[in-house]
């Protein structure tokens, strides 16, 4: 028997570690318990595959196979390093093309295939249109903005009013023309410079590309350009690329399961926290000078027609229009990443592509020089006379979908879809990956064949399964600009200089790096003049 005093110490040093434990042992009972009811509570849904208590399929086939394997877990996937994206895709073989997962408890709903995309996105807009409430999205967005802004009046108000003013600014029109080509005469004039410095070594584009793109969307919304070497923006270009890594290829993921880590004063959380505050800088300057100088007789972009419609809409007394200086710092914010991280991803995989299929690459350039010439700089009105460049540029983007899962959305209300019900507050995952690489709509899908945009007589053919900027009441607002950046980066580029990789250098691999966007693995180029 032990003394007594020793056994009192024991009990009152151990007492804590006890209740620590009890306490932890009480969290995780209430969690299986809230797991296992909601499952109950989900009758219907779509099938899917098995998830784990308290974190959901993160337990289970979206898990790295490695760590699968090593715990004995099985799933329809077994290689060591998959892309997560044809994991979404293969999980419709198994399930259909409707399918569930749980991330934490909250239930997702994978879309597969164009047929059922389309029906849930243009045939049922008032029930998925919305954006679901994802923490670490809401955490800096705050459910504002264009993208990530929950559906109903006053995001319509505000994207139709954006829309409008980016209209008059010149999106999806000549007049824009000008401005992009100011972009990319400093893009052709620094790749001579930075490859003949290299000695060989070959030019990274996405600096030039980022930098050329983002300023499209700068003069529109900001008023003003940015030069090459500004160092302060090309931070910025850094912190937004980081800031979206963070979020999908880190542990900062768990945020969406566990909100409170991104509060940890350590590691990815704590860089995360700093990459928000100086994005946040930057922007909130930028409009506050904006305020400043506002002229309400010669605006000059977006920020100054948003605050002169906020003073507008005060004066008349609709404080519940959303137009607000907060709203706005949101929506400038949206336009500004996300004008510049889709259509950056899109001319680096085009470029790529070029690199790795040299026989394209020269047939666009032969095009080019047929219809345009070596001396006059490509315009939008040659767009229809280069059907084969066109088709190129289609073919890139139906392979690498830089958007392959969308922007989530989410059910509004409970509904029935496809046979399944669709609890409210479902997440609803559209895989446009899917749409791209099904066989039963592209024949050979996984080759690179830009001929399927063509018809027999060698003009281009337009196919409604096409749809990388998405589908429905959410299709992406500057899917025009885009498209006109792509076809003049591309077409001048490449009537200006021949693309190789260097020397002894193996080509990237394709599966790409995924953040919010697609993006290609890093890769350089060596350049040479055509003239």
């Amino acid at each position: 028997m032990f003394p007594l005093p020793l056994l009192e110490h024991a009990s009152s040093s151990v007492l804590p570690y006890v209740n620590a434990g009890a306490l932890v042992a009480l969290l995780l009972a209430c969690c299986l318990a809230k797991f296992y009811r909601k499952r109950r509570d989900l009758a219907n849904i779509p099938p899917g595959p098995k998830p784990w208590p308290v974190v959901g399929n993160f337990g289970g086939f979206l898990v790295p196979s490695s760590i699968q394997r090593r715990f004995g877990q099985q799933s329809a996937s077994t290689s060591a390093v998959r892309n997560a994206i044809v994991i979404l895709t293969e999980q419709a073989d198994i399930y259909g093309n409707v399918y569930s997962l749980f991330v934490g408890s909250q239930l997702i709903v994978v879309l597969n295939g164009f047929e059922v995309v389309k029906d849930a996105l243009s045939n049922h807009p008032d029930v998925f249109s919305d954006r679901p409430d994802i923490p670490a999205v809401t955490i800096m967005t705050k459910r504002k903005g264009i993208v990530f802004a929950p559906y109903g009046p006053i995001w319509r108000k505000q994207r139709k009013f954006c829309h409008t003013i980016l209209r008059n600014f010149g999106l999806g029109k000549l007049s824009l023309e000008p401005c992009i080509l100011e972009g990319l005469a400093t893009v052709k004039t620094e790749l001579l410079r930075r490859n003949e410095e290299s000695g060989g070594a070959g030019v990274d584009l996405a600096p030039l590309i980022s930098n050329a793109v983002s300023n499209v969307i700068c003069s529109m919304v900001l008023g003003q350009r940015f030069h090459h070497e500004d160092r302060e923006f090309h931070t910025l270009l850094g912190l937004m690329e980081r800031g979206l890594e963070i979020c999908v290829n880190s542990p900062a993921v768990l945020i969406n399961i566990f909100p409170l880590l991104y509060y940890l004063p350590f590691g990815v959380f704590k860089e995360l926290r700093q990459v928000e505050r100086d994005i946040t800088v930057f922007l909130k300057r930028i409009i506050a000078k904006h305020r400043e100088t506002l002229d309400p007789e010669n605006p000059r972009d977006l920020v100054d027609m948003y605050l002169m419609e906020t003073l507008a809409q005060q004066a008349a007394g609709e404080e519940d229009s959303g137009f607000t200086d907060d709203y706005l710092f949101y929506i400038v914010g949206d336009l500004f990443i996300a004008g510049t991280d889709t259509t950056t991803n899109s001319v680096l995989w085009i470029l790529l592509y070029m690199v790795l299929y040299p026989d394209v690459q020269d047939k666009v350039q032969e095009e080019i020089d047929e219809v345009v010439g070596r001396h006059w700089v490509p315009s939008l009105i040659d767009k229809g006379s280069l059907p084969f460049t066109e088709a190129t540029i289609m073919e890139v983007q139906r392979l690498t979908v830089v958007v392959p899962l969308g922007i989530p959305h989410m059910a509004s209300r409970t509904t029935e879809f496809r046979g399944y019900t669709i609890p409210k507050g479902t997440v609803i995952l559209p895989n446009l990956w899917s749409v791209h690489r099904d066989p039963t709509l592209w024949d050979d899908p996984d080759s690179f064949n830009p001929a399927r945009f063509l018809d027999d007589n060698g003009e281009l053919l337009r196919k409604e399964c096409f749809i990388p900027f998405g589908i429905g009441r959410r299709v992406c607002m500057g899917e025009q600009l885009a498209k006109m950046e792509l076809f003049l980066t591309v077409t001048s580029l490449l009537q200006a200089f021949k693309f190789r990789l260097p020397e002894g250098l193996p080509p990237p691999p394709l599966h790409g790096r995924f953040g919010l966007t697609l993006a290609p693995c890093p890769y350089t180029v060596c350049v040479s003049t055509r003239s």
